[in-house]
């Protein structure tokens, strides 16, 4: 294992510490809305594109999964075969939760990767980030997987 990939792992793994230690109560409702009933946070306006699943896998896929979170709280993005669109919701603590997931129909050799994507999305919990990298864990606190900012 390289130091690289021991440092990550590292760095990963005491987030995820600092996360269950915030809170071990399930938190407040997300609302997920400002004044203006749109959404604002650090994740939004930006785009995210794959980078883990789970702490290390790397998905091998037509194209890289992403997706992009709208003042208004709706979502877009690819699962890495197919298009995607929903909304998303922010809360205190770090709070997300996804909704209302759709995606086109095309036939894809990876789609039980894409389903994965999907899945990591569904899940998502809280949300940590850490320059230009933002990580999902689910409601148990263990790390769904990470994507990174688009340049």
């Amino acid at each position: 294992m390289t130091l690289l990939r021991i440092r990550q792992l590292f760095s990963l793994a005491a987030l995820t510490l600092v996360l269950s230690a915030c809170s071990s109560q399930p938190s407040p409702q997300v609302d997920g809305s400002d004044s203006s009933g749109g959404v604002s946070g650090p994740v939004v306006g930006k785009r995210w594109n794959l980078l883990l699943v789970g702490t290390d896998e790397k998905l091998s896929m037509p194209s890289t999964p992403w997706f992009q979170i709208d003042g208004s709280g709706k979502v877009s993005g690819s699962d890495g075969c197919n298009q995607l669109t929903g909304t998303v919701a922010l809360g205190d603590s770090h709070r997300i939760e996804f909704s209302d997931l759709a995606t086109t129909r095309r036939a894809c050799p990876q789609s039980d990767d894409a389903q994965r994507v999907r899945d990591m999305l569904d899940d998502a919990y809280r949300y940590l980030i850490d320059h230009d990298r933002l990580v999902f864990f689910g409601p148990n606190s263990l790390v769904l997987g990470g994507f990174r900012l688009a340049k």
